[in-house]
């Protein structure tokens, strides 16, 4: 990578903060009057981490699209979220080793890191653009999100989960556009999926999405904080050192919608139309698996945000069916017609929902 002689240019201006608290972070971003565009040691500073945090996924495919969209500008920066499996982490680094770019690996060979204890990093192979991060033992999502933030160069940053991919050559750009219009401090760019799915166990996933996510920007900006996720989501860093991911979420489910809730209170939060498309789609039983886990996710974001808790379908759902006696008996015949792919969709997409409020039914006081 080639060096860009220091330059002094202008900080840019943050967005009108909501409340006292985004001013305080907003007057101490603005301490000095300006920066310089490089490092000391001469490599840029970028104007977007992009993050990556993964478990068990190969994100090879990822990092080569968006290394292909990429400039001095872009830093990307990928957490293993404790895999612990060598030869996927093999592959990925020699994924990067193939990249036009410069990298650094992180493994689990040398001294520990300060900036977290149960990473182990290795010496820079070259200045860093792409950087794999390889945690000792799985934390979740939230606390890998915020592991990968902690160690970000930029003022901006965006989550991008591994099964993903962009869906325009000009994914990257667009958000670049964006943060330099400097309106908004939270941006959710949306998700796509195929027309079709792999495998008819994954269809189901695919139209459940298809039909409850993959929502255009003025659909969801309508909607606020509900459909944001962070498998497409780009954050003033400054939001994320004040509101951090709960790491009180175990397992799969509703830490992002918390943290959007939380956020949005506070901070302006974009809807654009910069989607990604979602090719992790999951099987029937997992879909069934996820939804029973997650009730006391569910459950911890009613707590936190019991309003707009109330104000979702799914809530009330669940609270109809907490009144009926013995509702849980429904449960099989419910897993049974959602596990016939041959029956119409919509129906299997109805009864996975009641699956969902009725293992939420039992959890909620």
């Amino acid at each position: 990578m080639r060096e860009r002689a220091e330059k002094t240019v202008p900080i840019e201006k943050h967005v009108s903060p909501k409340n006292t608290a985004q001013a305080n972070i907003n007057q101490n971003a603005h301490a000095e009057t300006s920066r310089t565009e490089t490092s000391k040691t001469g490599m840029p500073i970028p104007a977007l981490s992009v993050l990556i945090p993964f478990y068990n996924d190969n994100p090879s495919e990822l990092i080569k699209a968006l290394a292909l969209q990429s400039d001095q500008t872009v830093e990307i920066l990928l957490y293993d979220d404790g895999t612990a499996n060598a030869e996927l982490t093999r592959h990925v680094e020699a994924c990067i080793a193939t990249l036009d770019s410069p990298h650094q690996i992180a493994s689990q060979t040398t001294s520990k890191t300060a900036f977290n204890p149960d990473l182990k990093m290795s010496p820079a192979i070259s200045k860093a653009k792409i950087t794999l991060m390889t945690a000792l033992k799985n934390k979740g999502r939230s606390a890998a999100r915020n592991a990968l933030q902690a160690r970000a160069k930029a003022d901006w940053v965006l989550f991008l989960d591994a099964d993903m991919r962009p869906q325009t050559p000009h994914f990257l750009k667009d958000y670049l556009g964006l943060i330099k219009d400097d309106t908004a401090d939270i941006i959710f760019g949306g998700f796509t999926v195929l027309e079709t799915s792999e495998t008819p166990e994954q269809e189901l996933h695919r139209a459940l999405s298809e039909v409850s996510d993959c929502l255009d920007a003025k659909t969801r900006e309508d909607a606020g904080p509900q459909f944001v996720a962070s498998s497409n989501l780009c954050v003033r860093k400054t939001v994320l050192d004040s509101e951090k991911f709960d790491a009180g979420f175990t397992g799969w489910g509703w830490e992002d919608s918390e943290w959007a809730a939380r956020v949005a209170q506070k901070y302006t939060l974009k809807h654009a139309d910069i989607p990604a498309i979602h090719l992790g789609l999951e099987t029937t039983d997992t879909l069934l698996s996820r939804f029973r886990d997650s009730a006391q996710n569910y459950v911890r974001f009613t707590n936190k945000h019991p309003d707009l808790a109330q104000k979702l379908t799914l809530y009330k759902t669940a609270q109809k069916l907490k009144k009926i006696p013995g509702q849980r008996v429904m449960r099989p015949l419910l897993k049974q017609l959602v596990c016939i792919n041959a029956a119409p969709i919509k129906a299997r997409l109805l009864a996975l929902k009641l699956w969902r409020a009725s293992w939420y039914a039992e959890a909620l006081p």
